[in-house]
């Protein structure tokens, strides 16, 4: 019988949140999964845990998943764990449970810390839907093109006016650079900076991007530690004279909303739309868009 995948969250910060549901998955785990072993080692030996470790970082996941699934299709147990917060999520983790589910192989949660949860508990913006972009791209270009898409998709937040919360993840060497853009491109945007989530150096900043910019540069520590981002921007005001054309992942999200359909159902009428108006090889790019979608809709 085949052995079970455990996903398990470990603090991205605080050792005390731990879940006591992690440690016993853990120490009773033939092997760990374990983005640097090196890393990870002080967490278990901190809470007793001698189980072997192997690594499975970004770099070989994809040819360490056949030794893991080896060992899985012959009944032992295996606990993927990333450095920080839970596998996956901006973290490796998801080639090998690809690979283990289209094995037939159970994959089971271990829930615990993340950082997007995190920092949108406390917030305090309506986070019923949110989208998670992951680690911001590092030139201005990519930077603006993702605010300009997210700034057209309009119409989920129940506050007229605002797109739902983007979340994403910074590094204290490109927080000031990435909030200088962003303060250029939106400047009445509203932004809760979590810096250092549950370690030393926390320390919640709240405000625009510009007032934001200004309290960092008033931290001596603001160089210190991981960042969390969770922005609304404010809609694109337009008029008949100036008004663009929405966007296809706007056009989606509207159907979406309009017709209460689902994304699927919105790429079909979309598609259908386009082609009694005669538009030329958009079957392609709705498709495009529905990816994009996907990967930014949580």
């Amino acid at each position: 019988m085949p052995g079970t995948l455990y996903i398990v969250a470990t603090p991205i910060g605080n050792l005390a949140d731990m879940t006591p549901r992690a440690v016993e998955v853990l120490s009773q785990a033939d092997m760990i999964a374990a983005e640097d072993t090196r890393h990870s080692r002080g967490l278990l030996t901190h809470f007793g845990i001698r189980t072997p470790l192997f690594s499975c970082h970004k770099f070989n996941e994809g040819k360490r998943g056949d030794f893991f699934l080896s060992a899985l299709e012959a009944g032992k147990s295996v606990a993927l764990i990333s450095d920080a917060g839970t596998p996956s999520i901006s973290d490796p983790g998801h080639i090998l449970v690809s690979m283990a589910a289209a094995k037939g192989i159970e994959v089971v949660a271990v829930c615990g810390a993340n950082a997007v949860a995190a920092a949108l508990s406390v917030s305090g913006f309506d986070a019923s839907r949110f989208m998670f972009l992951g680690f911001m791209p590092r030139t201005p270009k990519e930077q603006a093109e993702i605010w300009d898409m997210l700034g057209g998709i309009n119409g989920l937040q129940n506050r007229p006016g605002f797109s739902p919360p983007a979340v994403f993840y910074e590094s204290p060497l490109r927080i000031h650079k990435t909030l200088i853009l962003l303060a250029e491109t939106y400047p009445t945007a509203r932004i809760c900076l979590c810096n250092d989530i549950t370690k030393k150096f926390e320390r919640i900043y709240r405000g625009t991007p510009s007032e934001v910019l200004e309290e960092l540069s008033q931290n001596a520590n603001a160089k210190k530690g991981e960042y969390t981002c969770i922005v609304i921007l404010p809609a694109k005001e337009s008029n008949e004279d100036t008004a663009q054309p929405l966007s296809l992942e706007a056009q989606l999200v509207d159907i979406m909303i309009k017709n209460r359909c689902t994304l699927k159902d919105a790429v079909n009428l979309l598609y259908e739309t386009q082609k009694q108006m005669g538009i030329p090889g958009g079957k392609k790019a709705i498709y495009a868009a529905n990816l994009r979608l996907k990967e930014l809709l949580v």
